[in-house]
C-alpha cells in the first residue's frame, strides 16, 4: 500500500466552472499526491452540464469513476459521502495537509463563514481553518453582493485564501483549456503542488 506524503482535500460544488476543479484534481494526481474528494449534489449536475461526466452518486462508485478518469493509482483518490461523518476530514485528529473548494458557490461560502458544518464539505473546511491548514475557496459568481463580500472578508480574517476564478489574459490564450490551466495553476501554487500548467512571469 502506497504511503502518500501529502493529502489534499478537494471540494466540487455546483458553481459554474467545474473544469477549474477538474484541472486542479488532475494536477494533484499528476504530482503523485493523495486526494480526498467531496462532491456536492449540485456539482454532479454541473459535471454533466459542463463536462459531460455522469458521476455516480454512491461514494464507492464515484471513487472508481474518478480513479479511472484521472488514471490515478489505486487508493490515490478517496471519495466521501456528504454525510459521512466518519471520514478523516471530519476531525482535527486527521486533517488533510490542505483543502481547496473549486469552484465554490456563494452558498457554500456562506455556510463555511457561519460555521454551520451542515455537510461533510462544510465540516472539512471548518476543520482546515481550526487546525491552521491552508483553505482555498475558488469563488465563482458575478457580481458579488455585500453579503458575499462580507462572507469573504470574514473567512479571509479566519485564515482562508479567497481566490475568485479570475483568469489573466496577458499570455494570449488560444484555447479555453489554457484559461482553466491559468486558474488551476494559481490554486496548485497555493496548495504547494508542483506543476507545469502555466509559464512563470519573467521566465
Amino acid at each position: 500500500m502506497t504511503a502518500w506524503n501529502k493529502t489534499i482535500a478537494v471540494g466540487l460544488t455546483g458553481a459554474s466552472g467545474i473544469h477549474y476543479g477538474l484541472t486542479v484534481l488532475r494536477g494533484i494526481v499528476a504530482a503523485d499526491l493523495r486526494v480526498y474528494l467531496l462532491v456536492s449534489q449540485a456539482a454532479q449536475v454541473v459535471l454533466k452540464m459542463e463536462a459531460d461526466l455522469d458521476v455516480p452518486s454512491r461514494p464507492a462508485d464515484a471513487e472508481r469513476f474518478f480513479t479511472e478518469y484521472f488514471d490515478a493509482a489505486p487508493g490515490q483518490i478517496r471519495v466521501f459521502g456528504r454525510q459521512q461523518w466518519t471520514a478523516p476530514v471530519a476531525s482535527g485528529t486527521n486533517p488533510p495537509d490542505a483543502m481547496a473548494i473549486c469552484p465554490c458557490t456563494t452558498g457554500t461560502l456562506a455556510s463555511i463563514a457561519a460555521g454551520l458544518s451542515q455537510d461533510l464539505m462544510d465540516r472539512a473546511a471548518d476543520v482546515a481553518l481550526k487546525e491552521g491548514r491552508k483553505l482555498i475557496l475558488v469563488v465563482r459568481e458575478m457580481p458579488f453582493t455585500t453579503v458575499h463580500l462580507e462572507n469573504m472578508l470574514r473567512l479571509a480574517r479566519a485564515g482562508a485564501v479567497i481566490m475568485p476564478a479570475n483568469p489573466g489574459f496577458y499570455f494570449k490564450p488560444e484555447r479555453v483549456e489554457q484559461v482553466y490551466d491559468f486558474v488551476a495553476a494559481r490554486v496548485l501554487d497555493h496548495l504547494g503542488v508542483p506543476h507545469r500548467l502555466a509559464a512563470r512571469w519573467g521566465d
